[in-house]
């Protein structure tokens, strides 16, 4: 047995109010790990996500050798966690560490504009260096979409990126 991943979600916000009340209704998780190497070394930042947790899923700010390090670990067998990431880069760092995140694929959720960027939906922009992410994920088997929140539609985030002219 293995880590039940529930949900594996790209939000540069990471944990906020439509990830700590709509997500976790709608999937239902046991923890809430945020996987970041900058947010795991800032304390301020860590105390405010850990404190924005909802009371059915205790909130984690972790690196992400340390998310490589549990999901391997027996211990953590009974966790299902959301999986929170400020950017598709460190995403597909956990994919090529072997999280398996084929069954969930990757939820890009918000991933605000800046200069380079090019919009993609309203919520979300991407780079090269993004989309060379998504599709490393992609050629790993995970599938990577947008979706902002659950009753939104999943649209695929190359074929935008594609349309966009990202390739």
């Amino acid at each position: 047995m293995t880590m039940t991943i529930k949900l594996a979600r790209v939000d540069n916000r990471l944990l906020h109010g439509q990830v700590a009340t709509v997500w976790t209704k709608t999937v239902k998780p046991n923890r809430i790990l945020v996987v970041s190497d900058a947010v795991a070394q800032d304390q301020l930042r860590k105390v405010l996500i850990t404190q924005a947790a909802p009371a059915e899923a205790k909130a984690n700010v972790i690196s992400v050798a340390k998310m490589t390090q549990i999901y391997q670990d027996s211990r953590f067998d009974g966790f299902q966690p959301i999986i929170l990431t400020e950017s598709l880069a460190e995403m597909a760092q956990l994919a090529a560490a072997g999280i398996d995140l084929t069954a969930t694929g990757v939820n890009v959720g918000n991933l605000p504009y800046t200069a380079g960027k090019t919009m993609l939906t309203n919520s979300v922009s991407a780079d090269a260096a993004d989309v060379a992410a998504a599709r490393q994920l992609a050629s790993a088997g995970v599938p990577v979409y947008t979706q902002t929140v659950p009753t939104d539609r999943q649209q695929d985030f190359l074929t935008l990126a594609t349309k966009k002219g990202l390739s």
